[in-house]
């Protein structure tokens, strides 16, 4: 059993998502009191994950597959990962009364594009059967908000591969940074790119000894410089470049200078991204909800300092980390739009 303030990860939803299972064979076909079922999917910059729910929001099973930005892959190998990761969640029987599928960069260049994104998802074979139901296509920071509080007002802080602020208050709605990896400050990506950096520049005699050098030789067997090279520029280049954060934080941990400095300063551009949003909404002197999704707030250095800048512009802001995967904010969502 978990405890009060840890958080329950893909596996964790997938060990109980098997237990639900078990629970709900033999019950009438059209799901749990024949009510049906719903479909979260969180499309994301390294994977793409798919949640069946009953209608109280039981997860009973979850796919994980590719990546599914389309900045980074394109609608076409989107709609395919998303549409794989649906097809494995599917039910031998009953129907699938609503799908919520959440994306990045979906409510930005690709905003009158969803039309286009459900189609080409309903081409791929084996998901025809949630054509039945509603389908809706919105922004992965909204589940990400929604998996931490039920509240409607209130800011979220993703940090992943990329990064992004969004905030709701009443009618009013903010957004800053999540431009994509090129401009994306303070994510995943921002933090294992200047980690490489550190390590060509110790390789090349450019730049100070880090520990970052070592452990990533150590954890990625490495031989050489080219080994190196060939690891980062892969296909997934996108995905291992933000691996490296991982190892930038874990060097900052054993107390190295340089490592420190970047997450230190991702902190920072991270806060600062967040309250841009606080000022643009007026939630300065007010009680509202900050939810924190990400790998980036695993790191201690990165959590203190966005903690610490945000809460001296708002000091009544109550920060709150998902115990649970946002993939189940696009199930509440999608039962949601039920009602």
């Amino acid at each position: 059993m978990k405890k009060k303030n840890q958080k329950f990860t893909y596996r964790d939803l997938q060990s109980q998502s098997a237990t639900a299972r078990e629970r709900t064979r033999g019950r009438a076909s059209g799901g749990p009191m024949g009510g049906g079922y719903v479909i979260g999917v969180d499309g994301g910059g390294t994977k793409t994950i798919a949640a069946l729910a009953n209608l109280k929001g039981k997860i009973l099973k979850l796919a994980k597959t590719g990546p599914s930005n389309l900045r980074n892959v394109g609608i076409k190998k989107a709609a395919e990962n998303i549409a794989l990761a649906i097809k494995k969640v599917l039910p031998k029987k009953g129907k699938i009364l609503s799908t919520f599928i959440a994306l990045a960069a979906v409510e930005e260049e690709y905003k009158f594009k969803k039309e286009r994104i459900k189609k080409e998802i309903l081409k791929e074979k084996g998901v025809s059967k949630i054509s039945k139901g509603k389908i809706e296509i919105g922004s992965d920071q909204v589940i990400a908000f929604r998996a931490g509080t039920d509240d409607k007002d209130g800011v979220v802080l993703i940090s992943g591969t990329g990064c992004v602020a969004r905030g709701w208050k009443g009618n009013k709605e903010a957004k800053v940074s999540g431009w994509g990896w090129l401009d994306d400050e303070g994510s995943g990506f921002w933090a294992g790119q200047r980690g490489f950096q550190a390590v060509l520049k110790e390789l090349d005699g450019r730049g100070p000894k880090t520990k970052i050098t070592k452990l990533i030789f150590k954890e990625w067997k490495l031989k050489n410089k080219e080994d190196l090279l060939k690891k980062v520029y892969s296909k997934n280049s996108i995905r291992q470049v933000s691996c490296i954060s991982r190892i930038v934080d874990k060097a900052a941990e054993e107390g190295d200078k340089i490592a420190k400095s970047i997450m230190k300063e991702a902190g920072k551009q991270l806060a600062q991204a967040t309250i841009s949003v606080i000022k643009k909404l007026n939630f300065k002197n007010q009680k509202f909800p900050l939810v924190l999704v990400g790998r980036m707030f695993r790191s201690k250095v990165v959590l203190k300092k966005v903690k610490s800048q945000v809460k001296k512009i708002a000091p009544r802001v109550k920060f709150i980390r998902p115990k649970k995967e946002p993939v189940l904010g696009a199930v509440k969502l999608a039962i949601e739009n039920l009602k």
